[in-house]
């Protein structure tokens, strides 16, 4: 199969590309950028003129809810509203039910996925038998089965002996942890501590739930030398210890949420549940200190935090509703917002939801998402083409995703995703 992506504006943030050439794709793989051979005859064109032509978003927390939330989100929804967003690579925390904490499991999710033939799923491995932070996974056998790395999602892991062992185990082998850094007793709260909440009455999240925790990870990473990523950071103290931390040399990256990279404590209205969120929205100057930690390369990259939520469990009071917004569709108009707002370019933008969490994957993906968050000869052609002064309203009955709720309901956005491509095969096109 030969396709001609003609007319658009190439970005490839991972070399620095930026200029409008035409893309050749034969058999799901990149053959030329720009200079096309005379005698390529494609068996399909697609016409970018006026889009940008970039690699697809690779975004590292999309919860899918499958299998055992199907009421909030199916595997097909949601991989669907990950391919009209632009994503072609998504990475899935194990909190489903049952928890992915055994091999059979992640490889009957996998299949699932390659069947939809849509965005590329990698999957996170418990890093403790259903999460209880107690007994530690069978980690060889779900590397085997498909995780690329392991994960307490949204549990905290209190035992610190626990946590040794498991960094340890993770050091001798090469394997990456992922963790949220919170302290299980300091966060327990709806809303992030200051006056906004004591004033509305809500149970506080201190920032010291998340600086205790960071120390806590970097003493064990120091002692074990382990490989860990740090999802979600939310407070301009986090950051800090952060750059501390890589100034030192510690093996570490980190992400943040398109939530609380544009949103805070003010925004939680008159107990707007559309705001519940994990981790909960800070003061606006952990807003600024996170824009800036993004921009400089503090923060490595940019998620959605896809979490689609039912009716039901957003129906209720704001400190007893579910926690979790839709976010796979808005990733891209939201990347372009912060670069617009800050004043950042647009490759550099692009590349915090590209090549830098492909960056953050690392090898353990393998061989055929190794060129994941690039467009050059030779690469795997997953693409993204979307007309960056396209506008449009968020309007949550329009989302592919099955959870319709979101904070940015009603907001004019920038960039609409014309056709993603995964494998050089059409997984979307508007």
């Amino acid at each position: 199969m030969k396709t001609l992506i003609k007319g658009g504006r190439v970005v490839d943030p991972a070399r620095g590309y930026d200029e409008k050439a035409d893309v050749a794709l034969v058999d799901g793989v990149v053959v030329a950028i720009k200079s096309i051979a005379i005698d390529f005859e494609p068996n399909n064109t697609f016409d970018a003129s006026n889009c940008i032509v970039m690699p697809g978003l690779v975004d590292l927390a999309v919860r899918l809810r499958e299998p055992g939330h199907e009421h909030e989100g199916m595997l097909a929804s949601e991989m669907a509203a990950a391919v009209a967003g632009g994503v072609t690579s998504v990475v899935c925390p194990p909190d489903t039910d049952p928890v992915l904490d055994e091999a059979g499991l992640v490889e009957m999710l996998r299949h699932r996925a390659l069947q939809l033939q849509q965005a590329r799923l990698y999957p996170l491995g418990a890093l403790t038998r259903n999460l209880e932070g107690e007994v530690l996974t069978e980690m060889l056998h779900l590397t085997q089965a498909g995780c690329i790395g392991f994960s307490q999602a949204e549990v905290p892991l209190a035992n610190t002996q626990v946590m040794l062992r498991a960094l340890q185990y993770a050091s001798t082998f090469g394997y990456t942890v992922w963790l949220r850094p919170q302290e299980l007793y300091l966060g327990k709260g709806v809303a992030a501590s200051g006056a906004l909440a004591t004033r509305m009455g809500l149970s506080g999240v201190p920032v010291a739930a998340e600086t205790i925790a960071l120390h806590t990870i970097f003493e064990l990473v120091r002692a074990t030398h382990a490989r860990v990523h740090l999802c979600r950071i939310s407070s301009a103290a986090g950051v800090a210890l952060v750059r501390q931390a890589k100034a030192e040399g510690l093996p570490i990256t980190c992400d943040v949420s398109i939530n609380s990279l544009h949103l805070t404590d003010v925004d939680l209205g008159y107990f707007d549940s559309r705001m519940r969120l994990n981790p909960p929205l800070r003061q606006q100057r952990d807003r600024d200190a996170l824009q800036a930690a993004l921009a400089d390369g503090s923060i490595d990259a940019l998620v959605s935090d896809h979490t689609p939520v039912d009716e039901d469990a957003k129906a209720l009071p704001f400190a007893e509703s579910e926690p979790g917004a839709t976010g796979l569709e808005l990733l891209l108009s939201l990347t372009l917002k912060w670069a617009s707002d800050s004043g950042i370019a647009l490759g550099q933008a692009l590349g915090a939801v590209s090549s830098r969490p492909a960056t953050v994957l690392g090898a353990a993906i393998g061989p055929m998402a190794s060129s994941a968050g690039r467009l050059d000869v030779g690469c795997v052609a997953d693409i993204c083409v979307f007309d960056p002064s396209a506008a449009w309203i968020v309007k949550p009955s329009a989302l592919r995703s099955q959870g319709h709720h979101t904070p940015f309901s009603g907001y004019e956005m920038l960039g609409r995703v014309r056709a993603t491509f995964v494998g050089g095969q059409p997984a979307y096109l508007a």
